[in-house]
């Protein structure tokens, strides 16, 4: 991936995100501007705002990106995909799903299947599934592990980070992550991601996503702050 990558084809790697917990419906208008004058990928925002983001991107092609199960991942599977449905039906194009980070670390990995291949299935044909894996919590061993699991049940791509546990995105993991999927999935950087040099040597390493609340300055060279 060339160094010099800029101008839109930076812009369409970012999912443009406001996940506190105080945002507002004034901020999500602003994001959602934002993504719009920027070109990003989509606007990433928590469920209750899916239906706001809808009506500001109406006909811009930006797409909206909502998290299921966040930030714990701990939720049950019927929970998740009764979530996930809502925010669908609610316009969101895309679903960040947390994984269950105990259930893979108790080494329930058929459990942690199911749960993603039910959520695969929620979305199939409507929206695109990202897993995020919470890596600063995972040894390699697990972020491999993680990697199969969400391949074989049939998500779109893997993520590193919710943004709210310790660690973010590194080159390390994402090199790691994208040798586990291959070719053949997307892999989402996100958690710390704050300035272009950082960007570009993620995407060099193999992500095909970004998830910035910092986007903006990100894209215009500058540095920014959050998640």
């Amino acid at each position: 991936m060339s160094n010099e990558l800029a101008g839109a084809a930076l812009a369409a790697y970012f999912d443009h995100t406001l996940l506190k917990p105080e945002a507002t419906f004034s901020g999500i208008v602003k994001l959602c501007a934002e993504a719009k004058q920027n070109g990003f990928a989509t606007v990433c925002v928590n469920p209750y705002w899916v239906p706001e983001a809808a009506e500001q991107l109406k006909g811009t092609g930006v797409g909206i990106t909502t998290v299921i199960g966040f930030p714990l991942g701990a939720t049950t599977t019927f929970a998740k995909v009764a979530e996930a449905r809502d925010a669908i039906a609610s316009g969101a194009t895309e679903i960040d799903m947390v994984l269950n980070v105990g259930a893979l670390k108790s080494g329930r990995f058929a459990a942690v299947e199911q749960d993603v291949r039910a959520l695969a299935e929620a979305c199939k044909g409507r929206a695109l599934l990202k897993v995020i894996l919470e890596v600063g919590l995972l040894t390699d061993e697990e972020k491999v592990t993680a990697c199969a699991i969400c391949k074989r049940a049939g998500a779109d791509y893997v993520k590193t980070s919710t943004g709210f546990g310790p660690g973010g995105a590194t080159v390390k993991d994402i090199a790691l992550m994208r040798e586990a999927v291959g070719p053949e999935m997307g892999v989402k950087a996100s958690g710390g991601v704050r300035d272009l040099e950082t960007v570009r040597a993620l995407i060099a390493a193999g992500a095909t996503r970004i998830g910035a609340s910092a986007s903006v300055a990100i894209v215009g060279g500058g540095t920014g702050e959050g998640y």
